[in-house]
C-alpha cells in the first residue's frame, strides 16, 4: 500500500519548530507522505516543503500589503501540489491569516483538517473560533484554557501540553557560555531576543539600541544578542549604529543564553514562553506599526499581552508594548532587575508556577498519537 499523503503547514519559527517535531513522530508511527508549507526544521525532518515559510512570514495590516503578490504566489503554488496529491489530512500549525483561508479550500477538497496548536483566537477576535468548527474535525491547544474555550465553541479538542516543556534544555554552564564568546562571567549579563520576523527587528532594534547605549554609560554591562531561527547574524547587524558594533550576537544558543542571562529583555511571543521555562527574568516589549496597533486595540479581548502574564492571571513581568515600549522604559525596567536580587527571585519564583500551568512533558507524542490514530482510521475506511 502506498504512502497515505498528508499536508503539513507552519507559517512561523515556532511553528517550524513545533511542525517538525511532530513530522518525526508521526513517521514513527504511521506510513505517510509528508509534504506543505513550512521552514528549515521541517526541512530537515524530511518534509518537503514546496513553500518555503519566509515566503508569507508577515505581521500586520500594513506590512502584508508588500508581500502580496509573494503570498498569491506562494498560495498558488501549495493548492496546485494539494490538488496534485489529494491529502487526506491537513495538519494547520496555528497562523490563522493564512490557515484558515486554507482550511477552507481544503474542506471543500473533501480534506479533514486538525488544527495542532490552535490560535489565540480567545485573546482577540474570539469570533473567529466559529470558523475553526466549520472547517476542522480536531484542535489540539497547547494552554490548559484554551480546551474549555474551543470545546465550548463545538470544536472537538484535546489539550496536548507545551511542546517547550521538552524543548529547552540548557546543558551549558555561564562560565562555558561566557568563555565560548569571550564574556567576563563575572559581570551582568542581558540577554536580548528581539523578534523572529525583519519587520519585528525593524519596529524593535532602534529602540532596544537606544536603550543599551544609555545602559552602557551607565556601567560595565554586557549585552548578548540572539537569533531566532530563520534570521541570521547579519538582519540583526544591520539594525545596529557603528557604535553598537561590537555586542555580541549568537545563533542557536538562545536556550544557553538565557541560563546565563541575568536578566533577559524578549520580544513578546514564542520567547517569553522559553524564557519562563528557563526562569530567568525579564521585560518584554514589543511593537508593531501604528495602524496595526490600532486594530489590535480594538480588537483585543485581554487585557495582559505576554503570554507568560496570561497564564499567570497578573503582570508578573513588565509588559512595554507599542508607545510604552520606549528605551527609557527599557532602561528602568531593566535597571530594577539588575539592582534587586530580591526582585529577580520573587520573578523566578512566579516563573516557576508559570511553568507548573504548561503541562508535562509529552506534548508531540500526545499529538501525534491522536493524529496517527486519524491516519490510521482514514486510511482504513
Amino acid at each position: 500500500m502506498a504512502p497515505v499523503s498528508v499536508l503539513i503547514s507552519a507559517g512561523e519559527a515556532s511553528g517550524d519548530m513545533y511542525a517538525a517535531r511532530l513530522a518525526l513522530a508521526l513517521r514513527q508511527r504511521a506510513d505517510i507522505d509528508l509534504f506543505g508549507m513550512g521552514g528549515p526544521k521541517m526541512r530537515a525532518a524530511g518534509v518537503e516543503t514546496v513553500v518555503d515559510a519566509a515566503e508569507v512570514g508577515v505581521l500586520g495590516v500594513v506590512e502584508i500589503v508588500h508581500k502580496l503578490p509573494a503570498l498569491r504566489r506562494a498560495w498558488k503554488r501549495l493548492i496546485s501540489e494539494i490538488d496534485r496529491r489529494r491529502p487526506t489530512i491537513a495538519i494547520l500549525t496555528d497562523f490563522p491569516a493564512f490557515h484558515l483561508r486554507l482550511s477552507r479550500v481544503l474542506r471543500r477538497k473533501h480534506v479533514r483538517n486538525v488544527y495542532f496548536v490552535c490560535p489565540q483566537f480567545w485573546a482577540w477576535r474570539p469570533w473567529r473560533v466559529r470558523l475553526v468548527k466549520r472547517r476542522f474535525v480536531r484542535g489540539l491547544c497547547i494552554f490548559p484554557f484554551e480546551e474549555e474555550f474551543y470545546r465550548k465553541a463545538g470544536v472537538p479538542t484535546d489539550w496536548i501540553g507545551h511542546p517547550l516543556v521538552d524543548a529547552v534544555r540548557t546543558p551549558v554552564s555561564r562560565e562555558a557560555f561566557a568563555a565560548r564568546y569571550g564574556l567576563d562571567p563575572k559581570a551582568p549579563i542581558i540577554a536580548v531576543l528581539p523578534g523572529s520576523r525583519p519587520t519585528e527587528l525593524a519596529h524593535h532594534m532602534p529602540q532596544l539600541i537606544a536603550a543599551i547605549a544609555k545602559m552602557k554609560a551607565g556601567g560595565q554591562k554586557q549585552f548578548v544578542f540572539a537569533t531566532a531561527p530563520g534570521l541570521s547574524k547579519a538582519q540583526v547587524r544591520a539594525h545596529m549604529s557603528v557604535e553598537a558594533s561590537n555586542i555580541t550576537i549568537v545563533e542557536d544558543a538562545t536556550y544557553e543564553l538565557l541560563a546565563t542571562a541575568d536578566v533577559a529583555i524578549v520580544s513578546s511571543g514564542t520567547a517569553t514562553v522559553e524564557a519562563a521555562l528557563i526562569r530567568v527574568p525579564m521585560v518584554v516589549v514589543y511593537r508593531v506599526a501604528p495602524f496595526t496597533a490600532w486594530v489590535v486595540r480594538r480588537l483585543a479581548r485581554t487585557r495582559l499581552f505576554a503570554m507568560v502574564n496570561v497564564l499567570a492571571g497578573k503582570e508578573v513581568v513588565p509588559e512595554l508594548i507599542q508607545d510604552a515600549f520606549t528605551p527609557d522604559n527599557v532602561v528602568r525596567e531593566t535597571e530594577r532587575l539588575l539592582g534587586s536580587a530580591e526582585a529577580r527571585e520573587e520573578m523566578r519564583r512566579e516563573l516557576g508556577r508559570v511553568r507548573e500551568k504548561l503541562g508535562p512533558p509529552g506534548a508531540i507524542e500526545r499529538a501525534a498519537d491522536i493524529i496517527a490514530k486519524m491516519i490510521q482510521e482514514e486510511s482504513t475506511t
